[in-house]
């Protein structure tokens, strides 16, 4: 299979980032956890700076691409911004993020934290997406992409470099899906290595979903809990291609089974999980996806930017 990253491409981009990451713990757990009678390995990359797994695709940017006075631009439901803050700031780089009115106070204040310029305006990711392109035709500020392109994904990819090394053996994988890039990153790594890579959706926002089944990229509507995390309309071509022919399928969950996942993780594990971090292990829990008898299943768990309070309620 010959996908446009390759394995070569993601250990040289790991050798890359790797000052400037966190290389995140895995648990490998027994078989009962969870419900399911195999092995389950959790990733835990909500512990990568700024909460999210995507300060690696941000580095990886900013270090291959040339950055001009203008500094950085990106449009984000939160968490892309934040991890696009924290890069620019560690490396001396002005930052301006776009967000969404729907993006979550918390992420908004992280951003304002880690000290880019924020710019508030539209209802949904499109609209800030639109709003960030005008701003760097105008001042012609480096862009950086939340999921579609070559450098985003090949820092995404990182993630499973090292969950191949650290819990090795695995069967299937299971990642949450909003654009696309960390899937994306993760097939490329596991392409015909025999792990099969499982997206997770909320029904409610199924940009992959709806585009696999379409058979090429599709607009979508989108209304979910996770909505600011995983809240893209639009996979993109260079996902979507990737996704075509490195991920098994894509499980649809409901909020339901994410927001019993929020609750399993912090009553059992005390982990605050935000929805978009936590709908992995809604498809395991709630059997969107039926993992065989004794199939070691890894989950990703990718965001702890939750806010408190929504958490205090669901709890």
């Amino acid at each position: 299979m010959t996908l446009p990253i390759s394995r070569d491409d993601i250990r040289a981009t790991y050798e890359r980032i790797r000052p400037h990451i966190r290389r995140t713990p895995v648990w490998n757990l027994p078989p009962g956890t969870f419900g399911h009678d195999g092995p389950v390995s959790l990733k835990l990359e909500f512990l990568q700076h700024a909460g999210t797994f995507k300060p690696r695709g941000a580095f990886n940017t900013l270090l291959t691409q040339p950055v001009p006075k203008a500094g950085v631009a990106a449009a984000s439901g939160g968490n892309h911004g934040a991890a696009v803050a924290y890069a620019a700031r560690q490396l001396g780089v002005p930052a301006r993020i776009f967000v969404p009115e729907i993006s979550s106070p918390a992420k908004v204040e992280i951003i304002r934290r880690l000290g880019a310029e924020i710019v508030i305006g539209g209802q949904r990711y499109a609209d800030a997406l639109s709003a960030c392109t005008r701003h760097v035709s105008e001042t012609g500020a480096l862009s950086i992409h939340a999921y579609d392109s070559m450098p985003t994904i090949q820092g995404q990819g990182t993630v499973a470099l090292e969950w191949e090394e650290d819990g090795p053996g695995l069967d299937t994988v299971l990642v949450a899906v909003g654009g696309g890039g960390l899937i994306s990153g993760i097939s490329s790594w596991w392409a015909g290595r025999g792990v099969k890579v499982v997206g997770v959706e909320p029904e409610g926002s199924r940009a992959l979903h709806a585009s696999l089944e379409a058979g090429r990229p599709v607009d979508v509507t989108v209304e979910s809990i996770a909505a600011d995390s995983l809240g893209a309309r639009n996979t993109g071509e260079l996902v979507f291609s990737i996704a075509r022919a490195a991920v098994d399928h894509v499980a649809l969950v409901k909020d339901a089974a994410i927001r019993e996942a929020q609750r399993t993780l912090w009553r059992d594990w005390r982990i605050a999980s935000e929805p978009g971090g936590a709908a992995a292990l809604g498809a395991l829990l709630s059997q969107a996806y039926r993992p065989k008898p004794g199939e070691r299943v890894g989950v990703l768990l990718c965001g702890a930017n939750v806010e408190l309070s929504k958490l205090a309620e669901l709890l």
